[in-house]
């Protein structure tokens, strides 16, 4: 089986279709954001115009696909697989999905004399990338067996689950494990962290005793690094657990542990962090406590840098402060917005613009940008990555123009009283840094 249709150049659907390329398989691509296949097409990949072209195409069609809804216009939209896929073609589908539509999947499937497997993934894009992804399977055993040298091309080990939906349900399952772990490792961090305990000392301990887990050795380093790098995001997890959710309602299980994880989630997307990796929950707690998890000391050394910093500043001819009041120095601090819309049906459509930090107030921030918002509009400001500042909601309450560019005067939501002295602190060292 070598002609192979890949839908879905995500986070991890790009280093699985590149693993298939590398293997010598021939694979067609399609993506619904353009620009995802370039990478792919210089490994020897080829691109389809729709999901229909990719199916007229394909002996095995792959999709790995962010949710359910994403899931239905692939298969069913306009110029779906589904309208056009051949007669003994095997579908797989490694997205995390509800188990009900991976069952009627299967039987849409069917009816078009296809096969299809509910075939998700545990792994994150690492694993994606160096090809030691776990399948876990749903469907006809004798049909897994047939696609069992493309999946291991692409992972190290396919685990057979049970009929159509269990691959799903198993991967629901899974998932509600990792968030518990993740949640219970900084939970412990925090704890740690209020106590004066060194954080490093802290993951060594985890890793030494009866806490160790998968989730601490992978996420523990990245935890001391502060690297919330997507490697699965914060958004796909909750959606993950709310999955997980309706389903333990429907098979009428009690899950306290999940539902608490969940709301935890919930307050981590709120707070804007929901396109970092998942383990920027962290920011949450270090919210709560007003401490860094990842230095016992606290405040004190912000208060440090800055005092640091204005003393350079001073050294160098004026006051930090003094400076942008007398002189309003731009400071050129790049800086990306997430500006969301509300849509019908309780939904929202987002769009990432480019924005400048023009100075710190007491009330919030100023922002230049060269596109137009609104009065009492909700933005997620993402700071550069040698800031440590995790994403921080505010509201536009003043619009001034000069030219092109409008300057914003934005109010801060859930900025803790140390991320606003680490704040201070970077802005502090980015004057000095231009003088």
């Amino acid at each position: 089986m070598n002609k192979i249709g890949f839908v879905g150049l995500g986070v991890m659907g790009a280093p699985m279709a590149a693993n298939l390329l590398r293997k010598g398989y021939h694979v067609t691509l399609y993506n619904r954001t353009p620009g995802k296949v370039d990478k792919l097409l210089e490994l020897g990949g080829e691109e389809a115009a729709t999901p229909a072209a990719l199916a007229r195409s394909s002996e095995l069609v792959i999709t790995m696909i962010s949710n359910d809804d994403a899931i239905r216009e692939v298969y069913y939209g306009e110029n779906g697989l589904l309208s056009s896929v051949m007669p003994g073609t095997i579908i797989v589908d490694s997205s995390t999905i509800s188990p009900a539509l991976a069952r009627q999947l299967a039987a849409d499937s069917a009816q078009r004399y296809a096969d299809f497997l509910d075939a998700p993934v545990t792994g994150s894009k690492p694993s994606a990338e160096d090809g030691s992804l776990v399948f876990m399977v749903g469907g006809d055993i004798e049909v897994t067996h047939r696609i069992n040298d493309v999946l291991l091309a692409m992972g190290r080990k396919v685990i057979p689950m049970g009929p159509s939906g269990s691959g799903a349900t198993a991967k629901l399952a899974h998932n509600t494990v990792v968030g518990i772990n993740i949640a219970g490792l900084v939970e412990g961090m925090a704890i740690a962290a209020s106590g004066g305990i060194d954080a490093a000392s802290f993951i060594e301990l985890v890793q030494s005793g009866g806490a160790a887990s998968r989730m601490a050795e992978m996420k523990g380093p990245r935890l001391l690094d502060r690297d919330f790098s997507v490697q699965f995001s914060l958004s796909l997890m909750l959606k993950d657990l709310r999955l997980s959710s309706a389903l333990s309602d429907g098979l009428k299980t009690p899950t306290p542990v999940l539902e608490t994880v969940k709301s935890l989630f919930q307050m981590g997307e709120s707070m804007g962090l929901g396109d970092l990796d998942l383990s920027a929950l962290a920011n949450c707690y270090e919210q709560w406590i007003d401490k860094r998890l990842t230095n016992h000391s606290g405040n004190q050394q912000l208060r440090n840098e800055l005092a640091a910093t204005s003393e350079a500043a001073g050294r160098s001819g004026a006051d930090t402060g003094d400076r942008r009041k007398s002189e309003r120095v731009e400071l050129q601090i790049p800086l990306k917005l997430s500006v969301y819309q509300w849509e019908q049906e309780g939904a929202f459509s987002g769009q990432l613009i480019e924005g400048m930090l023009w100075d710190l107030s007491d009330s919030g921030l100023q922002i230049s940008s060269s596109s137009p918002l609104e009065l009492d509009m909700f933005i997620v400001i993402h700071f550069p990555k040698d800031s440590e500042l995790p994403p921080v909601t505010g509201r536009i309450i003043r619009i001034e123009t000069s030219g092109s560019q409008f300057r914003y005067g934005c109010m801060l939501a859930g900025l803790a009283p140390y991320q606003r002295l680490q704040l201070e602190a970077y802005i502090g060292k980015q004057i000095i840094i231009a003088d």
